[in-house]
């Protein structure tokens, strides 16, 4: 059974939380700060985090920077706030998705049924075979990435978007399918979230000698170039 850890400073906020999971089958555990929430992570290593974002001691910004340290644990940041500079900075900082409040509980379920998709689906890119292409060697097995022999220290989704990017080279990949394998189909409408993502691999990817891999094909999507382009600017 799947273990969730719902964090929020609101008592009726995280009842109605935990009755609404718990009816669907998960395993719920709360807490009303990050501290304690982060605490009760190291001991319990839940399956996904729901997080607040405003809240005393830690709150969900530091809580999801600390998690990110020592997993990939998938965390879901709810906010009153509806800024799209917000939702950018939840999703750079390493949440993998943002409900803004109020929401219904519909749609945190399904929000929380895409996330154990995608692990699943990251699993079975850890199992693909190795590829070797261009200035590129990927081993999904041992999660390892090499850029002109050199060790690129990819986060679990830049490595993910770098495994479906290779794999497809020299071939656009759509956004929508990018966001639905990296997020699942609840994030198929949230282009900030793969804008992001693609912006923290080109900067692992930059050795500073000019070579740019990554295309931007506008309104379609992206293209891995495994040779490179110098770039013109």
């Amino acid at each position: 059974m799947k273990r969730i850890l719902i964090v929020d400073d609101e008592l009726q906020i995280r009842r109605m939380l935990r009755m609404s999971l718990q009816s669907s089958g998960y395993t719920v555990d709360t807490a009303e700060n990050g501290l304690a929430a982060f605490e009760k992570f190291e001991v319990e290593r839940p399956d996904l985090i729901v997080t607040d974002l405003a809240m005393p001691e830690m709150n969900g910004l530091e809580l999801t920077q600390a998690v990110r340290q020592i997993a990939d644990t998938p965390i879901i940041v709810l906010s009153v706030r509806d800024a799209d500079a917000m939702k950018v900075r939840a999703l750079d900082e390493g949440a993998d998705d943002y409900l803004t409040k109020p929401f219904s509980m519909p749609e945190l379920l399904a929000r929380v049924r895409a996330q154990f998709r995608r692990n699943a689906t990251t699993e079975g890119i850890e199992s693909a075979e190795k590829m070797i292409d261009g200035a590129f060697t990927l081993d999904p097995a041992a999660h390892l990435a090499l850029l002109n022999g050199e060790p690129l220290h990819l986060t679990p989704k830049e490595f993910h978007l770098l495994t479906i990017l290779l794999g497809n080279a020299r071939r656009v990949v759509r956004h929508k399918a990018l966001l639905h394998s990296i997020w699942g189909r609840a994030a198929e409408s949230q282009p900030e979230y793969l804008r992001v993502l693609v912006g923290q691999l080109r900067k692992k990817l930059d050795q500073g000698n000019g070579t740019q891999y990554i295309q931007s094909e506008p309104w379609i999507g992206y293209r891995l170039l495994p040779d490179g382009i110098k770039s013109t600017s």
